[in-house]
């Protein structure tokens, strides 16, 4: 059986590079999926015959669009514009946009493939969507990035809406993006609805959404460690990036007795042997949000840091790390520093961090392991969560929020042991979430014909 798995995934693989050339981070996320799903394929041979995995790594629809904007100086700038609606088969479209120079085909497809699973890890009825733009907000004025949003949206809003397909943000769109987008949403269509979702809590926003990400990371992880005795007090956690998934991811952590020694961005990152404090954590929510700085300032407001330039905080020793920034940020040397420090858990607050090989090393020593679509998912599960306030017209409690939030990251870990654990009693959290998101959405494929 083995080897007819093997089998299937070269040849599936083969066949999908063929067909996306170029596109090498959605053939790694592809990879890691069949990877994992390929024994049980093979076991139920219909689904060779229903060709459901070649499917689903085919988008339902892929929109590309020229985005024509005016800056400051009256100067003419085009970026482009990018939806992947890849499947809509347990709800409407749902996933995020993101605003960053490196966005591209690939990597719109990589996220939206890995949106599917994730949105099924949830529970919820959505499908799986990802979308963006070349376009850079930083360094932009204000009246910049509306002019660009504005543009944008009018082209995006001919294929979204609550029952199609709900957008949200990402790297480089936050509550002002969103703000932006929504108004010229609203504006076109003439009417206030649910359809784009992280929106300010005076107009259809959820309390807890912007916390989610980061908050449903220490949740997930949590989980993680309960099952082999261990939590965060008195842990050191290492945490990369300095955006919301970290900030909070940071936040919650402090909160569940830990120390929180890094923070970065894509200059470098500060090692703070004290921790974290509310005092410090106040200052990077300050310098983040509201300056737009860099991390570097951390260590000039606070002697106690350092800053290192133009590298990443695997190598400073901890117990847990959260890597919070972007895709294939943790290699193997990453990895194996990691290893080396005595770390015994990573858990993913973005999508993708880590390399294949560096996740064969870490699961090879032993440690827990957890992939994004599993441990990041509170962040889209929020957002289902206030599409669901949207629709009935009713704004939930913090607590209520957070109730369900909870409860989600439960579920999503439960789903994971589930499908991921072998005879011994380990789980193998990647095999776990993939099965386990993949059965729901193939069923439902199934369900609705060939369509």
């Amino acid at each position: 059986m083995a080897l007819n798995a093997d089998k299937f995934i070269e040849a599936f693989m083969a066949n999908l590079i063929a067909k996306n050339p170029g596109e090498n981070e959605f053939h790694q996320a592809v990879r890691v999926v069949v990877g994992s799903v390929a024994p049980y394929i093979v076991e139920n041979p219909w689904l060779i015959e229903e060709k459901i995995m070649e499917r689903m790594t085919e988008p339902e629809r892929v929109i590309m669009f020229r985005v024509p904007w005016i800056d400051d100086r009256g100067d003419i700038q085009i970026n482009r514009g990018f939806r992947v609606q890849m499947n809509s088969a347990i709800g409407p479209y749902k996933g995020g946009l993101r605003f960053h120079p490196s966005v591209n085909l690939s990597i719109m497809k990589f996220l939206a493939f890995e949106q599917t699973f994730k949105n099924s890890l949830t529970t919820l009825p959505m499908g799986g969507a990802k979308g963006g733009s070349d376009f850079n907000p930083r360094g932009k004025s204000n009246n910049e990035v509306m002019r660009f949003c504005q543009s944008f949206m009018t082209e995006l809003q001919k294929h979204i809406g609550q029952d199609t397909d709900v957008p949200a943000g990402d790297i480089g769109v936050g509550g002002r993006e969103i703000g932006y987008l929504f108004g010229q949403y609203k504006r076109l269509r003439n009417e206030f609805t649910g359809t784009l979702t992280g929106k300010g809590l005076a107009w259809g926003g959820s309390l807890l959404r912007p916390e989610a990400t980061g908050f449903g990371v220490c949740y997930f992880a949590e989980e993680m460690l309960a099952s082999k005795g261990l939590g965060f007090k008195d842990s050191v956690v290492a945490v990369s990036g300095a955006g919301n998934v970290a900030q909070y991811a940071a936040r919650k952590a402090m909160d569940l007795g830990a120390k929180v020694v890094t923070l970065s961005d894509s200059n470098g990152f500060i090692y703070d042997p004290d921790g974290l404090d509310d005092e410090k954590w106040k200052f990077v929510m300050f310098l983040k949000n509201a300056r737009r700085g860099r991390i570097s300032e951390y260590a000039e407001k606070y002697p106690t840091a350092s800053y290192y330039p133009g590298k990443r905080p695997w190598g400073i020793k901890c117990d847990i790390a959260l890597p919070c920034a972007t895709q294939n940020e943790i290699e193997i040397d990453d990895a194996k520093a990691l290893i080396e420090g005595g770390c015994r858990c990573v858990c993913e607050g973005a999508n993708m961090p880590t390399t294949p090989d560096a996740i064969a090393a870490i699961q090879g020593a032993g440690l827990l392991y957890s992939p994004g679509k599993a441990s990041n998912a509170g962040g889209v599960a929020t957002s289902g969560l206030e599409m669901t306030q949207n629709s009935i017209r009713q704004k939930w409690t913090r607590e209520e929020v957070d109730s369900h939030l909870h409860t989600i990251m439960h579920d999503i870990h439960s789903a994971c042991v589930q499908y991921g654990t072998d005879e011994n009693g380990n789980t193998d959290y990647v095999k776990g979430a993939n099965i386990a998101g993949f059965i729901k959405v193939a069923g439902a494929m199934m369900d609705q014909g060939l369509v």
